[in-house]
């Protein structure tokens, strides 16, 4: 058997034509013992029907045998040039022939060639990198959104069960009381300061 492992053929055909020669090696020598195990079976049925037949089934035996190896020698001689017909003929690939997946290595690439894909590489990454950045920082700012959401969602709720409450109590428009109320709060700022400011100047004369 040949030792060359032979790696392209066995990416083409999916296995070593090292091990299909193999089981085509086994399978042959299964079926010639076989047909030698039913010949004897034959000759031997054969003689119990000779009288005074000198031939026993150990001397069958032998020469079955005998016969057998007289054969595998001869197959073993054959399967040798055969091995060597497959291997370099048949299942063979010619060293100018790519496969499909190997085309993009037909055309050699230069130093220049090489550099720039280099560079577009490092490019790529740089790119990746930045969007990989971005993402993060969209996340993260849907996340701060959810989170106001959440306030503002809790600040409509508690000004409905104030417009509520005011109804409850006779207020037909929380709205309404509460622009009084800030505009009134303001007034009443306005006066404080007034009167601080009044304060101030009669303490100064």
């Amino acid at each position: 058997m040949s030792v060359d492992p032979m790696t392209y053929e066995a990416q083409f055909f999916g296995f070593t034509p090292q091990t299909c020669l193999l089981r085509i090696y086994i399978a042959f020598q299964d079926y010639l013992f076989e047909v030698m195990q039913a010949v004897e079976q034959v000759i031997l049925k054969k003689l119990d029907g000779i009288p005074d037949c000198d031939l026993s089934p150990v001397q069958i035996r032998k020469c079955t045998e005998t016969f057998l190896c007289f054969m595998k020698g001869r197959f073993d001689n054959l399967f040798s040039k055969m091995e060597q017909l497959f291997l370099q003929l048949i299942l063979r690939i010619p060293p100018n022939i790519l496969l499909p997946e190997d085309k993009c290595k037909e055309t050699p690439y230069s130093e220049e060639d090489f550099q720039h894909l280099q560079k577009e590489i490092e490019q790529l990454q740089e790119k990746y990198k930045t969007e990989l950045c971005t993402k993060q920082a969209l996340l993260a700012e849907l996340e701060e959104q959810k989170i106001v959401q959440a306030r503002l969602k809790q600040t409509l709720t508690f000004f409905d069960e104030l417009q509520n409450a005011g109804r409850d109590h006779g207020t037909s428009d929380f709205r309404e009381s509460l622009v009084s109320l800030v505009h009134n709060s303001r007034k009443l700022q306005n006066i404080r300061d007034n009167v601080e400011k009044e304060s101030k100047r009669l303490k100064i004369s």
